[in-house]
C-alpha cells in the first residue's frame, strides 16, 4: 500500500516544536522577527505571503510586511533590504519571488545579509551547503529532507534523481541528498533519455515546473516520489510535476499536490527564522 506523505501533518509537527521553543523565550522578552517583501501583484505570491504572515502570528513571531508596487525601482528595493539588514528586531528577510520584469533577483539575494538569509539562497549560504558547514538551507529542499525523515525514509545508499536544476530547489536539493549519502543525478532540459534516467531512481524529486511531466512509465515500482511542482491547469486545478493518479499505485511513497511539499516550505521558513534568531542572539 502506498504511503501518502502528508505535508500538512509534518509541517504541523515542525511548527509545534518551534512554538514550544518560542514560548520559553517569552519570559525574557525575546522573539524571532521576520520581514517579508512583496513587489507587484502576482496572485500566487500574495497567497504565499499571506500564509507566511499567518504562520508568524500562530508561532508568536514578530513580523513586518512590505508591499511595493510593480514599478518599484531596483535601487529602492535594495535600499529597503539594506534597511532591514540593520534592523535588530528583524532576524530573517524574505523577498518573495518572482520579481517583476526589470528587477534583478540575484542582486537582491546578494544584498540580503547572509545571517538573515532565511531562504538560503545567498552565495554565502550556498557555499556553506556545498562545504558541509552549518547554515541556513533553502526552505523547500530542507522541507523535503525533514519530510523524508519524518516518515522514516532513509536515503543513504539510495539512487536519487532530481528533475530540475534551479538555484532555489534543484541544486540545493541534490546537495542535501548527497549530504545524506544518496547517489544523485540531476536531470534537466538537455538530459538525453530522461525517462530511462528517472526509471533508475529509488527516490524521485520533481522540480521542473511542468504539469504531469513525470509519467508512470518513467517511475519504477516501489520508488519514493516527491513532487515539488505546483502548476495550475486551464481549468484552474492545481497539479504537480508528476502524474499523481497514475504513479501513486506503483510508488512506495508519494507526496500529493496540494498538501505535500508546499506546507513544508513555510514550516522550514519558520524554522530558519528561529535558527537565525538564535544565531544572532547568541543563544
Amino acid at each position: 500500500m502506498t504511503l501518502i506523505m502528508d505535508g500538512n501533518a509534518t509541517a504541523k509537527a515542525v511548527q509545534e516544536k518551534i512554538a514550544q521553543d518560542v514560548e520559553k523565550l517569552k519570559a525574557a522578552g525575546k522573539r524571532p522577527g521576520l520581514a517579508v517583501v512583496l513587489v507587484g501583484e502576482d496572485p500566487a505570491s500574495k497567497v504565499y505571503v499571506g500564509r507566511k504572515k499567518k504562520a508568524c502570528e500562530t508561532l508568536g513571531f514578530y513580523s513586518e510586511e512590505y508591499k511595493l508596487p510593480a514599478d518599484t525601482k531596483e535601487a529602492d528595493l535594495l535600499a529597503l533590504v539594506e534597511t532591514l539588514n540593520r534592523k535588530q528586531e528583524i532576524h530573517g528577510i524574505l523577498v518573495q519571488f518572482p520579481l517583476p520584469t526589470g528587477l534583478n533577483p540575484q542582486k537582491v539575494i546578494e544584498t540580503i545579509n547572509p545571517e538573515k538569509d532565511v531562504d538560503g539562497m545567498n552565495p554565502t549560504s550556498l557555499g556553506k551547503l556545498i562545504s558541509g558547514l552549518p547554515g541556513l538551507r533553502s526552505c523547500t529542499p530542507a522541507g523535503v529532507m525533514v519530510m523524508l525523515e519524518h516518515y522514516g525514509i532513509s536515503v543513504a545508499g539510495k539512487e536519487a534523481v532530481v528533475i530540475g536544476r534551479s538555484i532555489m530547489v534543484g541544486k540545493p536539493m541534490a546537495q542535501l541528498l548527497v549530504e545524506a549519502n544518496a547517489t544523485v543525478t540531476i536531470c534537466h532540459s538537455k538530459t538525453k533519455n530522461i525517462g530511462e534516467v528517472i526509471h533508475r531512481a529509488d527516490i524521485v524529486v520533481a522540480a521542473i515546473g511542468k504539469p504531469k511531466f513525470v509519467t508512470a512509465d518513467m517511475v519504477k515500482d516501489g520508488a519514493v516520489v516527491v513532487d515539488v511542482g505546483i502548476n495550475r491547469t486551464a481549468e484552474g486545478k492545481l497539479v504537480g510535476d508528476v502524474d499523481y493518479e497514475a504513479i501513486a499505485p506503483k510508488a512506495s511513497a508519494i507526496t500529493p499536490v496540494p498538501g505535500g511539499v508546499g506546507p513544508m516550505t513555510i514550516a522550514l521558513l519558520m524554522k530558519n527564522t528561529f535558527q537565525a534568531f538564535l544565531n544572532q542572539s547568541g543563544l
